[in-house]
């Protein structure tokens, strides 16, 4: 299933309001270029909280998370607390709403240990 699949899908379908953005094309063009000429990234290796980052691995944007934690734990001295948790199978919108998907006892688990 293709991004824009997986997307109309969920804003088009399942999850469809009359007054949301995703699901009537409210969205603009350049909506996000302001963060084109931003670091996101260039600091996160200086994070001390417990991050857990959760994506599936059928995600178009899968290789966004796989890079945030490679680069938030490069020559990081807070590594103890940080985890990548890959779903099999599953893609960006499963993580919204499908319950079976959704890991909540692993997500538990980390918040009772770390946070």
């Amino acid at each position: 299933m293709t991004w824009s699949k997986d997307y109309s899908e969920y804003y088009k379908g399942r999850a469809y309001h009359e007054r949301s953005l995703n699901s009537n094309d409210g969205w603009n063009v350049i909506g996000c270029e302001s963060f084109m000429n931003q670091p996101i990234l260039k600091y996160s290796n200086e994070i001390r909280s417990a991050v857990l980052i959760i994506h599936g691995e059928e995600a178009h944007s899968c290789y966004f998370s796989k890079d945030a934690y490679a680069n938030m734990i490069k020559d990081s001295k807070y590594t103890d607390n940080k985890e990548l948790m890959i779903i099999p199978d599953a893609v960006h919108t499963d993580l919204y709403d499908n319950l079976d998907v959704i890991p909540f006892n692993h997500i538990e688990e980390f918040v009772r240990k770390y946070v």
